[in-house]
C-alpha cells in the first residue's frame, strides 16, 4: 500500500541544453531544465516523488527521460513513442520506471490515433499496465476517447482537458470526458491552469464533483515552458490548496490516487 503522507507530482520535463530538438517543434524552449534543479524543487516544496514527461520538443528520444530515472528511484516516466517500437524497448523502459505513454496531439490531425499500427500500440502499452497520457484541446476529445476505449488502458487527460475558453465546461471535450466519468478508466490531471485560458477554479470544482479524488491527480508543470516568467513551484503547489481546499480530499490526491496511478509502492 502507499505511504499515506506520500505527496506526488505527477507532471513535469526535464532536459538539459545539449538534448537534441527535433525539427518542426511547436516552440524551443527558453532555458534548461536539468534534473538535479528538479529534484532540488520537490526538497524544498516537501514533495516526495516525480513524475517526468517527455517533452514534445524532444520527440521520441526519451533518453534523458530514462537517464534521469536511473539516477532517482523518487521518479517514474512518460515516454512519447511510436508504432515501430520493439515489444524488448517497451520492456525495458517499464523495467526502468516508465509507466505510461504520452499523446501530444496539440495542432495535430488526430485521425491516426485509428489507425491500426497505433491501436496495436495502445494495446502493447495497456498489456504493460501502462495508461495513456493525452494532451489534446477539448475539442479532440471526444474522437480520441473512442479511438482509445477498446485498449482499456487507463487515459490520463492533461491540463484540465483544455476546454474552449468561450464554451467553458460546455465544451464538448468536456461533456465527453463528463459522460465517460463513471468508467474508471478517466483521470484528470489537475495542472497548468495557464495553458487552459479559463476557470480553472470552476473546471476544478466540476471535475471533481464529476470524477472524485480518486480519478484526479497534481502535477506542477515544472519548468513551464513558455510560462515561466513569474512561475515558482510554490505557486503551482499552492494553486492546489484553492482547487481542493478540503484536506483530506487534497491528500488523497496528491498521495494514494497518483501513487497507485504512476505505480509508486511507497
Amino acid at each position: 500500500m502507499p505511504d499515506p503522507d506520500l505527496q506526488i507530482d505527477t507532471h513535469a520535463h526535464a532536459f538539459t541544453a545539449d538534448c537534441t530538438l527535433v525539427p518542426g517543434r511547436r516552440y524551443t524552449p527558453e532555458q534548461e531544465a536539468p534534473l538535479g534543479r528538479y529534484l532540488g524543487e520537490l526538497d524544498r516544496a516537501g514533495i516526495d516523488r516525480g513524475v517526468l514527461i517527455q517533452p514534445s520538443f524532444l520527440g521520441t528520444d526519451n533518453s534523458y527521460l530514462l537517464a534521469c530515472l536511473a539516477q532517482s528511484d523518487r521518479l517514474r516516466g512518460v515516454v512519447v513513442v511510436d508504432p515501430a517500437i520493439a515489444d524488448k524497448t517497451l520492456a525495458v523502459m517499464n523495467d526502468d520506471g516508465v509507466v505510461g505513454m504520452r499523446l501530444n496531439l496539440l495542432g495535430m490531425d488526430t485521425e491516426f490515433v485509428r489507425d491500426e499500427p497505433w491501436q496495436a500500440l495502445f494495446a502493447r502499452v495497456a498489456h504493460l499496465g501502462w495508461h495513456i497520457e493525452v494532451h489534446a484541446q477539448a475539442s479532440a476529445l471526444p474522437k480520441v476517447l473512442d479511438a482509445l476505449w477498446l485498449s482499456t488502458a487507463p487515459i490520463v487527460i492533461d491540463h484540465f482537458g483544455r476546454p474552449d475558453p468561450a464554451q467553458g465546461l460546455r465544451d464538448p471535450g468536456i461533456v465527453a470526458l463528463f459522460e465517460k466519468a463513471e468508467s474508471r478508466q478517466i483521470w484528470i490531471k489537475f495542472s497548468a491552469p495557464y495553458r487552459c485560458d479559463g476557470d480553472a477554479d470552476a473546471y476544478a470544482a466540476a471535475f471533481l464533483e464529476r470524477f472524485g479524488p480518486r480519478r484526479i491527480v497534481w502535477g506542477s508543470d515544472f519548468p513551464w515552458t513558455q510560462y515561466s516568467e513569474g512561475m515558482t513551484y510554490s505557486k503551482a503547489r499552492d494553486w492546489l490548496d484553492t482547487w481542493i481546499p478540503d484536506p483530506d480530499m487534497r491528500n488523497q490526491v496528491l498521495g494514494e490516487s497518483a501513487a497507485k496511478l504512476f505505480k509508486f509502492a511507497a
